[in-house]
């Protein structure tokens, strides 16, 4: 911070000498001129001052953690050379309480038979990777969707690797109109119990954490809304598409920009 501020200084200075100058040459007419009363700062009411400590933990939305994937090695380090679908079937080998026979997600195992070399394929759930250097070590992450069957989810994950090892640091699956992401954070949209409202999830890498973290959870007002009786889609709702946009909308880079705020 101190190197930059001399820079800083001496663009400062340079403008407005360049605006005294503007000034003299054109009269009053460029002078500057009030904007009129400023509102006075008002600082935050602090809450009953007396509150005793807490004595456990906030109740978490998702703390974040990593995972190494068993049996795939990455040779060179270069995630580019990993198949998505021995990626999603690793993971549905490891855990047949999801995808196995009774599991909740049997549907998905059974559809991955569709999938050819690196995916793609008539009924195949995996939905096309992308790659984004989202933990500023120059190199590029892995973002992977899938659709969930026969539930109207979908599946999103996020690996990076170390020392020849892939590694699991984003899992999460929800209802999801679509993924964004904005420089390094990804951003996921979910529906709202209320017409013309979304959820938006904002997750960021934490490197203490080697994870990436929930940051930032709003609630948005995307059109002319009203408030409704009918639940959130069910399992047996049609399925809603879920898009993966490797550039995020402005609006998505201005949230993603501000302080993070919690749910």
């Amino acid at each position: 911070m101190s190197a930059r501020r001399p820079v800083r200084t001496a663009v400062t200075a340079a403008a407005v000498a360049l605006l005294a100058l503007a000034a003299a040459g054109c009269g009053d007419s460029g002078g500057l001129r009030a904007a009129g009363a400023t509102p006075t700062a008002i600082s935050p009411d602090r809450l009953w001052p007396d509150l005793p400590p807490a004595t456990s933990p906030a109740w978490p939305y998702d703390e974040g953690s990593s995972r190494p994937v068993k049996g795939i090695t990455v040779p060179g380090d270069d995630i580019r050379g990993v198949d998505p679908v021995t990626v999603v079937r690793a993971e549905i080998a490891s855990d047949p309480t999801d995808f196995g026979p009774t599991g909740a997600y049997q549907g998905t195992a059974t559809r991955m038979g569709k999938c050819g070399a690196r995916g793609g394929g008539a009924g195949c759930p995996l939905l096309k990777p992308y790659y984004r250097d989202l933990t500023g070590d120059g190199r590029d992450e892995l973002t992977l969707g899938f659709r969930l069957y026969p539930t109207n989810q979908t599946a999103l994950r996020v690996y990076t690797v170390e020392r020849h090892r892939l590694v699991q640091i984003l899992d999460d699956d929800d209802a999801i109109i679509g993924v964004e992401l904005a420089g390094r954070t990804v951003i996921v949209r979910s529906p709202a119990g209320i017409t013309g409202y979304e959820y938006r999830t904002t997750w960021a890498w934490d490197p203490q954490r080697r994870a990436m973290v929930f940051s930032r959870d709003e609630f948005l007002r995307t059109g002319k809304g009203h408030h409704t009786r009918r639940p959130l889609p069910s399992a047996s709702a049609p399925h809603a598409s879920a898009s993966i946009s490797a550039s995020a909308s402005a609006s998505a880079a201005t949230s993603a920009a501000t302080s993070a705020g919690a749910r």
